[in-house]
């Protein structure tokens, strides 16, 4: 196929993948803004006031309705509808990844190297930026019911902020260094080496992340390790949440493998010429 033809369909599939993205990423902010709503309605002043409510309406005969009741459900409905959709749209971004990817084996490697780098480079940001991990800690009381004590959701960058302002500045600096920092560095690198392949310099950064790809899983492993953390903080019920941004984290930890491999190919290829 011709070679303008598919830099145009790539870059197509990039624009409309980085549309899904946002939508995704919109829709898991919502989720997460109507789920502190309800977090804050089930403080245990309100929902001392809710069960007080939920008893006048009940013994009233219908004269009385509980508005705080109707408020609570609406938000429940919106909330589950945001979930849904995040999720729809992150289904929709790995599709459109798969597509990119497929592309491998009817594109040349140059050309695959530098639209799959640009996709690993936006699955990275929304799995940065998007929400990890919802924590939320809660108790059963008798007479109020279920009262939530605590509710966190974090991105990956706002989990490393929350970090070190704790003090755990070792962890912190792991994870910034592993998940942030080299991902996005190795990132433009195999961009720039697809761009100038003939330099003198992109083979040895091709065997420099070649080294580093060595340690690629502890990418994955220091993400494991903070979800562990977050979960465990707390004594009482915790109800833990994966959020979509987990899962274009993941999709990053992939492609970036597979880019690698690309980058090595082409370029040991060109040298055999």
């Amino acid at each position: 196929m011709n070679k303008k033809i598919m830099m145009l369909l790539l870059s197509l599939l990039v624009i409309i993948m980085g549309y899904f993205g946002l939508q995704a990423y919109s829709q898991a902010k919502q989720y997460e803004a109507r789920t502190q709503t309800l977090v804050i309605d089930k403080e245990i002043s309100t929902q001392a006031e809710y069960q007080a409510k939920r008893w006048a309406e009940k013994f009233s005969l219908g004269y009385y309705e509980n508005d705080k009741r109707r408020l609570r459900e609406e938000t429940m409905i919106a909330q589950k509808e945001h979930q849904r959709e995040a999720k729809r749209y992150t289904l929709y971004v790995m599709g459109v990844l798969l597509v990119i990817l497929i592309s491998a084996f009817l594109v040349d490697l140059r050309l695959f190297t530098f639209f799959g780098g640009l996709s690993a480079l936006i699955v990275l940001t929304f799995g940065l930026f998007a929400p990890l991990l919802t924590v939320t800690i809660h108790k059963e009381f008798d007479y109020i019911g279920d009262v939530v004590l605590s509710f966190e959701s974090k991105s990956l960058l706002g989990s490393v902020v929350k970090l070190w302002e704790s003090g755990e500045i070792a962890v912190a600096l792991v994870i910034l260094l592993f998940s942030i920092l080299i991902p996005f560095f190795k990132t433009l690198s195999l961009m720039f080496v697809a761009l100038v392949m003939e330099s003198r310099f992109a083979h040895g950064i091709v065997t420099f992340f070649k080294w580093i790809g060595k340690w690629s899983m502890l990418d994955v492993f220091v993400v494991a390790t903070l979800l562990v953390y977050l979960t465990s903080n707390g004594s009482d019920v915790s109800h833990a949440e994966v959020q979509v941004g987990l899962y274009f984290f993941l999709a990053y930890v992939v492609v970036s493998m597979l880019v690698s491999l690309s980058a090595d190919k082409m370029l040991s290829s060109r040298r055999g010429l």
